[in-house]
């Protein structure tokens, strides 16, 4: 049966809570760091939406190619009731499956996402599209709130798309997809999509568009920072920085100012000071082979079931299931 349904776990208090610790913990650490959940306000969903269609930005590009490539068999073949889909946006990718379902047999969508209002825009556009679906919108933030994460309904396909798994770390990334593989039955999947180790100019130009929207997005942050905290940094004295370490096959993303700045956090009574030969660290983008996705998978008691990648080998998406 049809039908929309919103719960908000973000409340204020708790919002306020967090980044007034991520703030205090990142702002006064060597180097300075804020996590790079703080680019999600409307205006930082809006502008990584741009992003997504800039000719630079390949992963967004080549994962729907890929995904409408495997879609029909997919869908088919596991003919899952419910889709729940962890950084869901704009839900762009997931119309693909719904598309491809032929049978009509998921009955119900389950957005997972930061932003109140892009799930609230999402759901209108898929119903409108899909008048039998159900979706189930949840804000929050899934290091956090998985568990809050309805019974399965039927046969479940979790997405975890664009890559985002590359923004935490080893110890993150592992800790998180456990929390996914509680989400999962014997018959359940996970499809995760991962960027993947490639020329670094390539990867660098993703990051460092012409149009200058990457380095909006990721100025952003601050502005984000100011609203929660009373603060008064200036986006506008901090220049955007991308590139590529290839020891640790990450891109770093970073604000450096072009002269000292000095903020005040009002609401948290804290003073930054920033000088030209420092930075803060917005992101980390972690960057895949075979073998490391096939080892981070396993160290969470999931397995490999199968790899799909593009014809130049930029992105994978991965399929995969509980061992046992």
């Amino acid at each position: 049966m049809a039908g929309f349904e919103l719960h908000d776990y973000l409340d204020g208090e708790a919002f306020f809570d967090s980044m007034a610790e991520d703030a205090r913990e990142g702002l006064t650490a060597t180097p300075k760091h804020l996590p790079p959940k703080y680019f999600y306000d409307e205006r930082g969903s809006i502008l990584f939406e741009q992003i997504t269609e800039l000719p630079e930005y390949y992963p967004m590009q080549t994962e729907a190619s890929i995904l409408a490539t495997i879609a029909p068999q997919l869908i088919a073949s596991m003919a899952p009731r419910e889709i729940v889909e962890l950084g869901s946006g704009s839900s762009t990718k997931t119309r693909i499956l719904l598309d491809a379902d032929k049978a009509a047999s998921v009955q119900r969508y389950v957005a997972f996402d930061v932003s109140e209002s892009i799930i609230r825009s999402a759901a209108e556009d898929l119903q409108r599209l899909h008048p039998n679906l159900y979706v189930y919108g949840m804000a929050g933030d899934f290091n956090r709130h998985l568990v809050a994460i309805p019974p399965a309904s039927g046969k479940r396909l979790v997405l975890f798309l664009g890559s985002t798994i590359g923004n935490l770390h080893a110890e993150e990334r592992v800790r998180l997809l456990r929390g996914i593989a509680n989400l999962l039955g014997r018959d359940d999947r996970l499809l995760l999509g991962m960027d993947l180790v490639k020329d670094v100019g390539v990867l660098e130009r993703a990051y460092n568009d012409s149009q200058g929207v990457t380095a909006a997005f990721n100025k952003n942050m601050l502005n984000v920072i100011n609203r929660g905290l009373d603060g008064d940094f200036d986006p506008d004295a901090f220049e955007h920085r991308a590139v590529f370490n290839r020891e640790l096959s990450r891109i770093e993303m970073h604000l450096r100012p072009s002269t000292r700045q000095v903020a005040h956090l009002k609401a948290i009574d804290l003073t930054v000071e920033v000088t030209p030969d420092e930075t803060i660290w917005t992101e980390s983008s972690y960057k895949f082979t075979p073998d490391s996705a096939k080892a981070m998978l396993q160290q969470a008691g999931m397995q490999l079931d199968a790899w799909y990648t593009d014809p130049k080998r930029y992105f994978a998406l991965v399929l995969a299931s509980c061992v046992g």
